[in-house]
């Protein structure tokens, strides 16, 4: 039964060959009113449409390459621009920390030209704030000469005094700002004196005890006045901001500090006492 039915399909194949040959056969002989024979013109003409369209989609997967070759060596450019900038960025903030620590150096130095006494330079290497207690570390301490009560300060003016028995090689600094710190001041201007008391973070001095009679202005410079044999005489604390009627007969000043405490980083321990200390200490 198979075999009837596949019969008329391969007769009808041989037929259709049969067909195409003889319609070869007759194209190749015929040609059209150019001379060119009709066979060739189809058929290359139909490889020609073929090449085209291959062409075509050879040439735009080629574009679609090129187009995410260029795009991939953009981003790669764009990364390592990027890098380079935060380079130069972290590099740029680098030299400006150092620029300004040799200007802060450079001062401090310029100060210790001038000081009188002898003085010893020393870094802040910590800080322990609260509301009641405002201290730094330096690193300076016994074996540099630094002893207990020497005052200590800065370019900008008094930043506080030794605080406590010195570690050999560290001591803590009770900051002027201090609740429990308090230092003998005068008016520059007028020469009327007073006593700065600390109130804490983020608060301004109080200058209390200042005779109701004395001429004090807003924007008067405060100095120590050495009465109270820890701060040398003479070195800046601050500036009258406010004037007010304290309790008794005395004025009340508020004084903002010419130091900023939460910025300092170099300061100066004035060393001078330190020798008798030493030899008392030698001889103990």
């Amino acid at each position: 039964m198979r075999d009837v039915i596949d019969t008329p399909r391969r007769s009808g194949t041989l037929v259709a060959v049969v067909l195409l040959a003889h319609l070869m056969l007759i194209s190749s002989q015929v040609d059209d009113r150019r001379g060119q024979n009709l066979l060739e013109f189809v058929v290359f003409g139909s490889f020609g449409e073929i090449q085209r369209v291959v062409s075509l989609g050879v040439g735009g997967i080629g574009g679609v390459w090129q187009r995410y070759v260029y795009l991939r060596g953009v981003r790669d450019e764009n990364e390592a621009l990027r890098s380079s900038v935060a380079s130069l960025q972290l590099e740029l903030q680098e030299q400006r920390s150092l620029a300004r620590r040799a200007e802060r150096l450079e001062r401090l130095l310029s100060l210790q030209g001038r000081v009188p006494l002898d003085t010893l330079a020393a870094g802040v290497i910590g800080g322990d704030a609260t509301a009641w207690f405002q201290t730094v570390t330096i690193d300076r301490g016994r074996m540099h000469g630094v002893r207990a009560d020497q005052a200590v300060i800065a370019a900008e003016g008094v930043v506080g005094r030794v605080s406590g028995r010195p570690g050999p090689g560290t001591a803590m600094v009770q900051l002027l700002l201090d609740h429990n710190a308090a230092a003998g001041a005068l008016i520059e201007r007028t020469r009327a004196g007073g006593i700065v008391l600390g109130m804490g973070a983020d608060q301004p001095l109080r200058m209390e005890y200042v005779p109701p009679q004395a001429d004090v202005q807003v924007g008067d410079l405060v100095v120590t006045s050495g009465i109270d044999g820890l701060y040398p005489k003479g070195y800046v604390i601050g500036r009258v901001v406010g004037v007010e009627e304290g309790t008794g007969l005395y004025q009340s000043l508020t004084i903002q500090p010419n130091v900023d405490f939460s910025a300092v980083e170099e300061v100066l321990v004035v060393v001078g006492n330190a020798p008798e200390e030493m030899a008392a200490e030698g001889g103990s």
